[in-house]
């Protein structure tokens, strides 16, 4: 009899993916599921090609699970053999896996797998769809995205809404960009970005755009210039494809050129919107948009002037590009007007399954993989010989960061908390990224007086992500998110708080800094939810270094619960 573990959902797969629904559109389903079922654990499946299952594990923060893992089958074989291990590795590989009854055979009779519980999805029932405008659970079917942006500018601000009152939700601010006219509406696309380590190494999604791009150009479509648009893929073997098939020239002319290989727009690092750009959102209080195939979409994360950000599949972030908003339905109304004069309709821009399937069938080959990776070791080996070669420098003298201070062999144990301050008080959802921001620090934040006392110029300020190894600046960053809403301001939106025993508004890290002069501790409220998203460390550590002694909250997600333990 097996074993059921606790906290492990199973997922049974049936059915195919419908024409025209990607691997993203399956991730922001499931993790809408999941979210619902309240998954903390794992689940696992075997229906899938693997670049899929990387994209949904890759998800798991998003869906509350630890991680997302599937049965090892002749799918995994497949990739090993693809990516340049040699027949002996992988044929070993094999027989130690079904030595010890873990890999998957479909020809055989099946076990029934041990789960807590069991979701069900018939994959012929996803449909295309982007996730937002603040939450990656928060999934929006592509046919209901219209009602459901015009729902959002009216509902109460929350996280799906921005109180827009009625009669200001169709004002057009026209500026001029270089010399030409351009104008900005609530909804419109100001950030367009491929970016994602995980969904930028996917095949069938990464051409997938490349093949939208290629029936726009050839309609006639373009980008509106002012939009700023960027392709990060998550492994140098996509430019050797993106190349190989030609599809790379199409995505260029989009404005969809190689920026790097790393975190970009997903993280914070989408950089400056030009200036008029900048000042048409600012001056009109514009709920400006940004559309982007990363895995997270939380309150002031991708730009300080993107309120609405969403999640969607590299070829759905070339297409709302070229809609130039996200206030349009897809079915009923053009993109815009070809070279002809016609209209040109999504179903026009969008490919079949089997032309993306022809395309990753002709373009990705084994040979990329394995002189990409061979060429991360070769330079691994010339990092190592040039460290060889430096002067170790001292650094004892430097101070530690304040954690380590009367740091003991054994954990102190519980404590009391008498008399403490509420430093800030929450509702529902405040994430790791509310709490230790990992995008730009702002000009007139406590971070920022900091780097410019030390002589670091405003351009040199990069992010809070990039300041990670320093303590003095992360504390300053905590709770420094431009978006997050502290009950105790009524209503105003921002890193702010009111020092409770004279009244006064002040930065949270001022206020924390004054509470800690005057001896006196303090604790944060919260509802549900409390620290959900990615899993940082900083986002334990930050509120320690502020004094902070309690978190209350309605619920916690479970990893950032062991961090602040």
């Amino acid at each position: 009899m097996s074993m059921v573990l606790p906290g492990v959902v199973g997922f049974k797969l049936s059915g195919k993916l419908r024409d025209g629904v990607t691997a993203t559109d399956l991730v922001l389903t499931m993790t809408q599921m999941l979210r619902k079922h309240g998954v903390v654990g794992k689940f696992g499946m075997g229906e899938l090609s693997l670049a899929d299952r990387a994209t949904i594990a890759n998800m798991s923060p998003e869906y509350g699970a630890t991680m997302g893992f599937f049965p090892v089958d002749h799918v995994t074989l497949q990739y090993l053999k693809l990516t340049g291990r040699s027949d002996e590795t992988v044929s070993m590989i094999e027989g130690y896996l079904r030595a010890n009854k873990m890999f998957v055979d479909y020809n055989e009779q099946p076990q029934q797998g041990a789960y807590s519980s069991f979701l069900r999805l018939d994959l012929a029932e996803v449909e295309p769809c982007i996730s937002g405008p603040k939450r990656p659970h928060d999934r929006v079917p592509l046919k209901e995205m219209k009602a459901d942006w015009h729902a959002c500018l009216d509902n109460n601000v929350g996280f799906k809404g921005f109180a827009v009152p009625k009669e200001e939700q169709n004002k057009v601010a026209k500026f001029t960009f270089h010399g030409l006219p351009a104008e900005l509406r609530h909804g419109s696309v100001v950030i367009a970005a491929i970016t994602s380590c995980t969904n930028t190494s996917n095949p069938s999604v990464m051409l997938g755009a490349g093949l939208v791009a290629k029936k726009a150009y050839e309609l006639g479509l373009e980008v509106k210039p002012w939009i700023k648009t960027s392709l990060a893929p998550g492994s140098g073997v996509v430019t050797k494809y993106l190349l190989r098939s030609g599809l790379q020239k199409y995505l260029n002319q989009q404005g969809f050129n190689l920026v790097g290989y790393d975190c970009t727009t997903c993280i914070g690092n989408s950089g400056e919107l030009d200036e008029s750009v900048a000042s048409g959102i600012s001056e009109n209080d514009i709920i400006a948009a940004a559309v982007l195939s990363g895995n997270r979409n939380f309150e002031g994360r991708v730009h300080p002037l993107t309120r609405a950000n969403y999640l969607a599949s590299p070829p759905l972030v070339v297409a709302y590009a070229l809609a130039g908003t996200v206030d349009i339905d897809f079915e009923k109304e053009p993109i815009g007007t070809g070279k002809s004069g016609k209209s040109i309709y999504f179903k026009d821009i969008w490919p079949s399954n089997d032309e993306i399937a022809q395309v990753v069938q002709s373009s990705v080959l084994p040979d990329m993989l394995k002189s990409t990776y061979e060429a991360i070791y070769r330079r691994a080996e010339l990092l190592a010989s040039l460290l060889r070669e430096v002067e170790p420098i001292n650094t004892l003298d430097e101070p530690y960061p304040p954690y380590f201070k009367n740091m003991t062999v054994e954990p102190p144990g519980p404590h009391g908390v008498k008399d403490a301050y509420c430093l800030l008080n929450f509702g529902d959802s405040i994430t790791t990224d509310h709490i230790s921001p990992a995008g730009s620090i702002q000009k007139d934040s406590p971070a920022a007086k900091f780097l410019l006392e030390r002589g670091v110029d405003k351009k040199d300020f990069n992010s809070y992500g990039s300041r990670r190894g320093n303590d003095e600046a992360m504390a300053r960053g905590t709770f420094a998110d431009i978006r997050i809403v502290n009950k105790l301001l009524k209503g105003e939106v921002g890193p702010k708080t009111i020092h409770v025993p004279t009244g006064e508004k002040l930065y949270v890290y001022d206020a924390s800094m004054r509470y800690e002069a005057a001896g006196q501790d303090t604790i944060v409220l919260a509802g549900a939810e409390y620290g959900s998203g990615s899993s940082r460390d900083w986002a334990a550590k930050g509120p320690m270094l502020l004094g902070v002694k309690a978190v209350i909250a309605k619920s916690f997600e479970r990893i950032h619960r062991s961090n602040l333990v």
